[in-house]
């Protein structure tokens, strides 16, 4: 996609010109080039800076061509900054037949603009750039160049020196910055995108300006097409993962804002105040998509999404979503369930490797717990079809008990293994929700459903006995309909537990 495609106010950036010529010198001994290279080399994407402070020692005190107490010369970024400045001059007068190419620096550029984007890391770095226009530079930088390379690392120093408080006003009261953004959310380089939502992440994260890039956010519609166009059809994974952050946080902060995407998402193509036709992309169908590509490459990411799938089923019109919709329900159920019986971990795991998995699991099995109570189809509150997400939810209360014992024992916990449970309120969570849904699950078990289980051993008396134990006596009707049900299959084992329980209770 042309980069100017669809923007609708190109005459606003900045030029690239508007640096002060005055501060780079006409020739730099710093551009030493070598030609002899059999073949080009591909810089990586971040190098080291030049030096580190461990080659600093011994050296002579900064001086004035040095950047305040570092050892890094002003003359080298003005070299830098100019061929950045001459090299999109260079590219700007291409013909029209030329204008879609990408073109390339030369692989020692690079490396010098690389070596600028990991130095601007150093507060006195960013501050010695900004105050001599960085920001104008790389405004005009995306508004002209072709070059996405280019692009991507001005976009990437401009998220690193957003790191710096002060620094991160100074880019958002910049008007011209907020457009830049979203009007680089149209763009197709995921390498692109990926410096973009970095640099929008870390503005979000100072509370100083978090209100005006909520603002921004919430008055161009567009940047939510972007960001569910990505998370439903790019195969990048750090792309994903970022945009899947930039969204749970979005969402987490601000309830109305996810509503009202939620609405939208759902309503059929049309127009928007552009004039644009967007297709809808619901937003469950959208997450479980982006999820299916994370599932196995980015253990992390899948984590986010699980999140944002839970944090949309807690208003009204999220659940509505899943739960209204028979092809989305079956599908959010299809891949929620084969997660929790066989990605998340094996009946055999040892109970740190749950503990671990605690966040994934308390999303999973909440949203599970919610299409199951809808009672939309029938399919799935099937005892017999669900009896692997018994076991799977036996499983986590018997991990979570061993785990509580061993920390009560071990580390001088207060008050049982249930006190260090309830320590932890992801732990704590993650028992509750196990509990709630297995209380739902217990009313329609039937005798061959307990048969089945206990002839595989799947379930075993230790492993009932740990379950029914947790879910007391909160759930005590569950726990009685189950020891019901049970003596049907085995009455022996059912007085067995009943005395065992009765005991404990005392």
């Amino acid at each position: 996609m042309d980069r100017d495609e669809g923007y609708s106010s190109p005459q606003k950036v900045p030029s690239i010109y508007t640096v002060d010529r005055n501060l780079f010198p006409s020739n730099s001994s710093d551009e030493d080039e070598d030609d002899g290279q059999e073949e080009p080399y591909r810089a990586p994407r971040n190098p080291s800076p030049l030096s580190s402070d461990d080659d600093m020692v011994g050296l002579p005190p900064p001086t004035e061509s040095t950047i305040g107490n570092t050892m890094y010369c002003k003359h080298w970024f003005f070299a830098a900054l100019t061929r950045i400045i001459n090299f999109v001059k260079e590219h700007e007068d291409q013909s029209l037949e030329e204008e879609e190419t990408n073109p390339e620096m030369e692989a020692d550029m690079e490396n010098e603009i690389c070596k600028v984007w990991d130095m601007c890391m150093d507060e006195e770095v960013s501050r010695f750039l900004l105050e001599n226009n960085i920001i104008g530079i790389i405004l005009g930088v995306v508004a002209k160049s072709k070059c996405k390379r280019l692009v991507e690392i001005c976009v990437g120093i401009l998220a690193n020196m957003a790191c710096f408080k002060d620094i991160c006003m100074t880019i958002t009261t910049n008007e011209d910055v907020g457009l830049v953004v979203f009007f680089l959310y149209s763009d197709t380089d995921p390498s692109t995108l990926l410096e973009t939502t970095r640099l929008l992440l870390t503005c979000l994260s100072h509370t100083e300006v978090l209100g005006i890039w909520m603002e921004r956010i919430r008055n161009h519609p567009s940047i939510r097409h972007n960001l569910f166009f990505i998370m439903s059809s790019s195969t990048n994974v750090d792309l994903l993962y970022k945009v899947g952050e930039l969204v749970d946080k979005l969402f987490d902060m601000d309830e109305d804002l996810m509503i009202n995407w939620i609405k939208a998402c759902q309503q059929p193509e049309a127009a928007d105040a552009e004039g644009v036709i967007r297709p809808a992309m619901p937003v469950v169908p959208t997450l479980l998509e982006a999820s299916k590509q994370l599932r196995i490459d980015s253990p992390e990411g899948l984590n986010v999404y699980m999140h944002l799938l839970q944090l949309v089923t807690t208003v009204d019109e999220g659940v509505k979503s899943i739960v209204l919709n028979l092809d989305v329900g079956k599908e959010t159920w299809k891949l929620l369930f084969e997660l929790a019986t066989q990605d998340l971990f094996q009946p055999d795991d040892p109970p740190l490797v749950v503990v671990e998995q605690k966040a994934i699991l308390v999303a999973v099995f909440s949203v599970l717990s919610l299409i199951y109570s809808s009672q939309m189809c029938q399919e799935f509150t099937e005892p017999g079809k669900n009896l692997p997400l018994i076991i799977s939810l036996m499983c986590v209360l018997e991990n979570l008990e061993i785990y509580g014992e061993f920390h009560s024992d071990h580390l001088s916990v207060q008050g049982g293994p249930d006190a260090a449970i309830r320590a932890d309120p992801q732990l704590r969570m993650l028992k509750d929700v196990c509990c709630e849904f297995l209380s739902n699950i217990f009313w329609v078990l039937k005798k061959e459903n307990i048969l089945e289980a206990l002839g595989q051993k799947h379930v075993t008396e230790e492993k009932c006995l740990c379950t029914l134990r947790n879910m007391l006596p909160v759930y005590n009707p569950s726990v009685n309909r189950f020891l019901t049900v049970l003596a049907e299959a085995n009455q022996e084992l059912s007085d067995t537990m009943r005395k065992k329980l009765a005991a404990m209770m005392q």
